[in-house]
């Protein structure tokens, strides 16, 4: 479209300015946008998305996945009086009406920031499949890969600071789907150890910036000939990815990644696990502008001794996720930044013949805390043993249109994948408005 057309259609008012944007965005993303200028089929296949958007509420998410599938009815929805309960009790919260795990004492006393979901409901009842669900609201095609919360936020808003990833996993999960279709850029800078930071970030002893100018210089004057001859969006996203390392490297936020310069006290009530120094990691990170930030916490896959394993992993989780919340509201941090707490799935209310509990997609709970969510409250009911969803049943692709509406994001704006297929952000997810205050 050339610039003159183009103004002449703004002018005219023959396609929006948003429409514009959509239209040509295919140029600077690797992707097609559909507007509303362009209706049609692809448009019909999303008449389900969501049309709410409102003004952002959330600048940044944190998103803490309980990867293995977290067992409810142990940890955010527990029972008393019936068999499915076994041994854990429910213990009253700093909110009113609002009941946990008692082996969660210290989320106890933060619960009036947190809203929890307990009618969340998954058709995927195995973990690659589960966790990929969650992550990107469609279930598995062989034929695609859909992208994860993060890159979308990359995709749609951008921003944050120019020199760091805007959006950053802390944790070893291989199965995470990145960027999915969207061009590699936008996919999460991944550190698996918190403790560790950044490795390879800094130049080899005795190589001066001069000479490292030169390397840089004699490789793309190498690589020139290949990138003319291959124009593909994923040899321009290799060079890409230089460019980024370069100027990360560079950066003075890179300080960020360095654990050691906070006090001991502050490491120490985070907990000494990687998942606790990644919550502390995540709280850094966004003080300096990266966006989406994703820690992980293993394990949760108690089919034995469920009721061994669920509270050391309960300890881990409980100081960790209390001290962040904490530490957020005390530097003016949590009103603009959603701490998000996910898992693929529930856990058995039956307990089995080893002490413990199998894959539930029926019914589980989320927490969402923080970026506009009106906390101190409960969304959604299971019954009695914690079987059924009786109340305000949730779709995962609901939870991700909930993320989406507190960042501000268009649910039913329509993305083309390079193979020309339509999806959107959040598939037909509702966003739950109630949540928020």
């Amino acid at each position: 479209m050339s610039h003159e057309l183009a103004s002449n259609l703004l002018r005219r008012g023959d396609i929006s300015r948003r429409d514009f944007a959509a239209k040509t965005a295919s140029s600077l993303l690797g992707v097609g946008l559909l507007g509303n200028y362009m209706s049609g089929t692809a448009r019909a296949a999303f008449e389900g998305s969501s049309k709410l958007k409102q003004v952002a509420t959330a600048k940044n998410v944190i998103y803490l996945y309980m990867s293995g599938g977290q067992s409810h009815l142990d940890t955010w929805d527990p029972k008393e009086g019936v068999d499915t309960a076994g041994p854990t009790k429910p213990i009253k919260t700093s909110a009113d009406g609002v009941r946990i795990s008692e082996y969660l004492p210290m989320m106890a006393k933060q619960m009036h920031h947190a809203a929890v979901l307990n009618s969340v409901s998954s058709t995927q009842g195995a973990h690659e499949q589960g966790n990929y669900i969650m992550h990107t609201s469609y279930t598995m095609r062989g034929t695609i890969r859909h992208p994860a919360m993060g890159a979308w936020l990359n995709v749609f808003q951008g921003g944050g600071n120019s020199t760091l990833p805007n959006y950053v996993f802390v944790g070893n999960d291989s199965r995470h789907p990145g960027a999915g279709f969207f061009p590699a850029v936008n996919s999460p800078l991944y550190v698996s150890n918190p403790d560790n930071g950044l490795k390879n970030i800094k130049r080899q002893p005795g190589l001066t910036e001069e000479k490292f100018q030169a390397r840089m210089k004699l490789a793309d004057e190498l690589d020139a000939d290949f990138r003319s001859t291959f124009q593909h969006r994923n040899v321009k996203a290799y060079a890409d990815m230089y460019d980024h390392a370069m100027t990360m490297m560079k950066s003075e936020d890179l300080k960020a990644f360095d654990l050691s310069e906070e006090p001991a006290e502050v490491r120490a009530a985070y907990g000494k696990e990687p998942f606790g120094q990644g919550c502390l990691l995540a709280r850094r990170l966004v003080e300096r502008g990266v966006r989406f930030v994703e820690v992980s916490l293993g394990g949760w896959d108690t089919h034995q001794a469920n009721f061994v394993r669920v509270p050391e992993l309960c300890d881990t989780l409980d100081k960790a996720m209390a001290t962040l919340l904490q530490d957020l509201n005390s530097r003016g941090l949590l009103d603009d930044t959603m701490v998000v707490l996910t898992s693929e799935f529930g856990r058995t209310p039956t307990i089995n013949q080893n002490v413990g509990r199998d894959h539930y997609p029926k019914a589980f709970s989320c927490v969402m805390a923080g970026g506009g969510i009106k906390g101190g409250q409960t969304y959604g009911k299971t019954d009695p043993e914690g079987r059924e969803v009786v109340e305000n049943k949730v779709e995962v692709p609901d939870v991700n249109a909930t993320i989406a509406y507190g960042l501000g994001l268009p649910l039913d704006q329509i993305v083309f994948s390079p193979s020309k297929r339509p999806f959107t952000i959040a598939d037909k997810g509702q966003p739950l408005t109630s949540l928020f205050a």
